[in-house]
């Protein structure tokens, strides 16, 4: 009944000015008494591990969004150097992980979303993953929220997609039909070893925003599709594995896509198993 009543709620909740307002406050370095109280409980409520930060001092933090995007102490997380292998962009819990079918992704039991809607409505664009392999990952509150390459790669396109900002936990996955097509994000295509790869950072409830190490926050526009091209650059945006490339101001989820024989899943990889930054995720085929 809970669950229900949850997820009811979000579709007469103003999304979007709840959230832009939530930003707004995590953002704020002006009320430090007031952000280490919220950043205090937030750690107890969550569990957040500071042991794990290089910076453990919570109140050390000028704002919630910097505590939140927190770095971690240097070497916590190797990534696993064989070319071969393609490691965890994110500190995360696996939502679903398998093979695009018939244009269609995975959600939970009896739901599923387009390949081409979550790539910002492009048939050319979703070409290369038909019936290829995706993965999704979803970040708890309590998680590391950087976000890293899983493979070496050359950035091509970036596309902000606008959409609906429900949340993305388990509850939701399972009762909103098509969520991750249907909320904001942002489309990131990089040329790698493996093939094309996307990364899609999936926005959701009380999200401030995503941000790029490239483009920094991408924030909403005209409410239309955006899409930023990057192939023609006399410097190329490049990546090495384990590189960060992005980061939840305010967490959310990962879809990690291939194409078809581009890569196998490691086998002991399933939903609910927790994955951790740069841990082996995969391996050529």
């Amino acid at each position: 009944m809970f669950d229900k009543l949850f997820v009811l709620s979000q579709y007469v909740t103003p999304q979007l000015a709840v959230s832009r307002l939530a930003g707004k406050l995590a953002d704020n370095d002006r009320a430090p008494a007031l952000k280490n109280q919220v950043v205090n409980w937030f750690i107890g409520r969550y569990g957040v591990d500071m042991s794990e930060a290089q910076e453990s001092d919570p109140s050390a933090y000028p704002s919630f969004n910097a505590f939140f995007t927190r770095q971690l102490k240097p070497g916590l997380r190797p990534v696993d150097p064989d070319p071969k292998v393609l490691t965890s962009p994110v500190d995360g819990t696996i939502s679903q992980l398998g093979q695009i079918s018939d244009g269609r992704v995975f959600q939970a039991k009896g739901q599923s979303f387009s390949l081409t809607e979550l790539l910002g409505g492009d048939d050319h664009r979703a070409a290369p993953f038909v019936d290829g392999e995706f993965a999704t990952i979803y970040l708890a509150p309590k998680d590391y929220h950087r976000i890293h390459m899983p493979l070496a790669g050359t950035l091509r396109e970036m596309v902000y997609v606008p959409g609906k900002l429900f949340s993305v936990n388990p509850v939701t996955a399972a009762n909103v039909p098509n969520l991750f097509a249907r909320n904001e994000r942002v489309v990131t295509l990089f040329d790698t070893d493996f093939g094309p790869m996307a990364m899609v950072l999936v926005g959701a409830m009380i999200v401030g925003s995503v941000e790029t190490t490239w483009a920094g926050v991408v924030a909403p526009g005209t409410g239309l599709v955006t899409t930023t091209r990057y192939e023609h650059m006399k410097t190329p945006i490049q990546f090495d594995k384990g590189e960060e490339m992005g980061r939840f101001r305010l967490g959310s989820t990962v879809i990690m896509l291939l194409p078809k024989g581009a890569a196998h899943w490691n086998a002991e990889l399933d939903a609910g198993k927790t994955v951790r930054m740069g841990t082996a995720f995969g391996h050529r085929a």
